[in-house]
């Protein structure tokens, strides 16, 4: 992207990931149309204006669950990794559901009303004192608010002009989203449901959501645990330790003094170190292994040539590498970072791994 912005880069992976995609959403639509008067017992709740807002609602609910579920995901199974490469392409469909699930709620309760429909969903509930009715919509208005901004910027061209830090920022608010649609669902539908279905559905997602950002959480600190900074030697390097642990085609992730984080690479007879931070979404580049000769994020696909942290040609991404040097059999890193793109020898390494 930093040579050529397209509107979308198709390719057989992404065709087949929307197509996919799309295709689950119209048989949870269909089945909700079909099925969801039966989960009510009161008769207007059967209308079919009411079934579509519901269906339409509920799927944006779950889509935006199974969003931020992908990431933990990926982190504990690298199966999840091809759904996670696309997952701007999820966002930007829920995008879509929530909006159709607001054009029905705005054409069955404000359609009639000379107020006009934005105003009226606005205005037309003011019990704020209370919670059962409170006015659940404004909750909704944010959240769709906030679901239309993410997918108006989640292009690569956005990411670029506004810097990554910006744009990570602001796509950090997909989590007051959510917090606002489960209000939103919990202070509306939920309080006048009569199945407990959409309950125990809501409670389920919150949980899962939850508890994957949270195990995520721990892992994290579990390995900062087991990996504190190690001392500094005379001359201020780290140790790394015995250039066989580090698997081939992958890297040890050492934990720097200052909190900051260097993944290690063992590649063809060679050892490279580089920042583990990617410079496209701040991907954790030690998780991910190097394909065709080149370290390959995670999260994204992004790569980088190990020696000198330069993505291959006509790309410009650039990140920071760092010294090594191998001494009575442990390897050792400079902790003080090179400019991103600055070249630097890889240490020569022919022992066999265990």
């Amino acid at each position: 992207m930093s040579v050529k912005y397209k509107p979308v880069g198709w390719n057989r992976n992404k065709i087949i990931y929307d197509l996919f995609l799309a295709a689950a959403v119209a048989i949870y639509l269909l089945v909700f149309i079909n099925l969801g008067p039966l989960l009510s017992a009161n008769a207007a709740a059967t209308d079919g204006e009411i079934i579509k807002m519901r269906a339409f609602g509920s799927c944006a609910f779950l889509m935006l669950t199974f969003v931020l579920c992908i990431g933990p995901l990926a982190r504990f199974d690298v199966r999840w990794l091809p759904v996670l490469y696309n997952r701007r392409h999820f966002g930007v469909m829920t995008a879509a559901v929530a909006s159709a699930h607001a054009w029905f709620v705005a054409g069955h309760y404000a359609s009639l009303s000379a107020t006009p429909e934005a105003v009226a969903i606005l205005s037309s509930n003011t019990s704020f004192g209370q919670v059962l009715g409170f006015p659940f919509e404004l909750f909704g208005v944010l959240a769709l608010s906030i679901l239309v901004l993410l997918a108006a910027t989640s292009h690569d061209f956005w990411l670029s002009f506004l810097t990554p830090p910006v744009w990570k920022a602001i796509h950090m608010l997909v989590y007051l989203a959510f917090a606002c649609v489960t209000l939103h669902v919990t202070l509306g539908p939920i309080q006048a449901a009569t199945h407990p279905a959409f309950a125990i559905v809501a409670l389920a997602a919150v949980i899962l959501a939850g508890g994957l950002h949270a195990s995520a959480g721990l892992r994290d600190t579990a390995f900062e645990r087991a990996n504190p900074a190690p001392l500094a030697d005379a001359t201020g390097w780290i140790e790394v330790g015995d250039p066989a642990s580090i698997p081939d085609k992958r890297a040890r992730i050492v934990v720097l003094p200052d909190g900051s984080r260097v993944a290690v690479f063992r590649y063809d007879g060679k050892i490279s170190a580089v920042t583990n931070v990617c410079v496209h979404q701040n991907g954790p580049l030690g998780e991910g292994r190097i394909i065709g000769g080149l370290v390959t994020c995670p999260w994204h696909g992004f790569q980088y040539r190990a020696n000198d942290g330069c993505a291959p040609a006509p790309f410009t991404e650039r990140i920071a590498t760092y010294r090594l040097r191998l001494e009575g059999g442990r390897l050792f890193v400079d902790p003080s970072p090179n400019p991103p793109g600055t070249p630097v020898e890889p240490v020569a390494w022919t022992g066999a791994a265990p």
